[in-house]
């Protein structure tokens, strides 16, 4: 039934906007993050090949097992839903398998948490605290903050933003269309692993080197898509499109990461300002002071662009994939 997917999408994008994270004991991806942290452990080594092959494993092993999980949760819902035949019990079981499925899905999307969290370092910096800026920044970027001045600290931040807009949402709703709550899973395992351990340092170069591989594959077709649903957001956000594309297309490759960089450079170009990354990269050209008024059009893109990439891309792919069969959620 395409209706219970579209309708569960509809719920853990309500409860997202709404709500935002549960709390850390309540949150299956932080679940997931204690369960890499302890695992990699076990895989270190002073061999670069045995760190390699450890950390396949762990991206194996922890895929593996979410993906067992979503599955029996899965097919228990297909199995209520087939006991389901008439009346009462079927809205009820309908009910939730939706609410379950909702629920789940919104676990696997950050929107208003990477609001909050921006918020929080912009606040900071309204009161010129950027120590406290710096730490809040830290736990959302893989760059050493301790020296960043106040653009670049605003400029991190707002590559977050955009970076986010792939990592935290557009990404799991792609493979939720695709391949239903494992999917959206498995992508956001996958991402976890790369947040945690794909770093180039002498400790999780091999370790992380294979699950930084698998983000780079999930997130090719993701961030490049989503980059073209930002430029049609800053188009109705009377933002400037058209040098979001030029910036899109010619700064998107700069950045290290095959994927991080459209997301980041379509945002640069759409508020007509520059990202800078010390020693990395620039995306961008604007030479104004990144402010306030650019952080809350970027907010409003980050929204915007969710709910297009919903409507453009999520729903129609469930409807045609469902029509031909390739899967069904019960």
């Amino acid at each position: 039934m395409i209706l219970i997917p579209v309708l569960a999408l509809a719920l853990a994008l309500t409860i997202d906007f709404a709500f935002g994270d549960p709390k850390n004991k309540y949150h299956p991806t932080v679940w997931i993050g204690k369960l890499i942290s302890k695992v990699i452990l076990l895989v270190r080594s002073g061999s670069p090949v045995l760190e390699k092959l450890g950390g396949v494993m762990v991206v194996i092993c922890v895929i593996v097992l979410v993906s067992v999980l979503i599955l029996l949760l899965d097919s228990g819902l297909k199995y209520l839903n087939s006991l389901a035949l008439n009346g009462i019990f079927t809205i009820l079981v309908l009910a939730l398998t939706i609410v379950a499925i909702g629920v789940l899905l919104k676990t696997t999307i950050a929107i208003k948490g990477m609001e909050q969290h921006a918020t929080e370092i912009m606040g900071a910096l309204s009161k010129n605290d950027l120590d406290y800026a710096r730490i809040k920044l830290s736990m959302i970027v893989k760059r050493s903050t301790k020296k960043l001045d106040r653009q670049h600290i605003i400029s991190a931040t707002l590559e977050s933003i955009s970076e986010n807009i792939v990592d935290g949402i557009t990404g799991p709703l792609f493979y939720f269309a695709i391949f239903g709550l494992v999917g959206a899973f498995i992508h956001r395992t996958v991402n976890t692993i790369d947040s945690m351990i794909g770093y180039k340092t002498d400790l999780f170069s091999n370790l992380g080197w294979f699950g930084a591989n698998c983000d780079k594959v999930l997130n090719y077709v993701p961030s490049r898509l989503t980059s073209f649903v930002m430029i049609l957001a800053s188009i109705i956000m009377a933002g400037n499109w058209r040098h979001s594309l030029e910036v899109m297309r010619r700064d998107g490759p700069k950045t290290e990461s095959p994927n991080a960089g459209y997301p980041m450079a379509t945002m640069a170009g759409a508020l007509d300002i520059r990202f800078e990354k010390l020693d990395h990269y620039i995306l961008g050209d604007g030479d104004s002071e990144i402010t306030e008024a650019h952080f809350k059009l970027a907010v409003s893109i980050m929204k915007l662009t969710t709910i297009l990439f919903v409507i453009l891309f999520t729903i129609p792919m469930i409807v045609v994939l469902s029509y031909v069969g390739w899967w069904s959620f019960v």
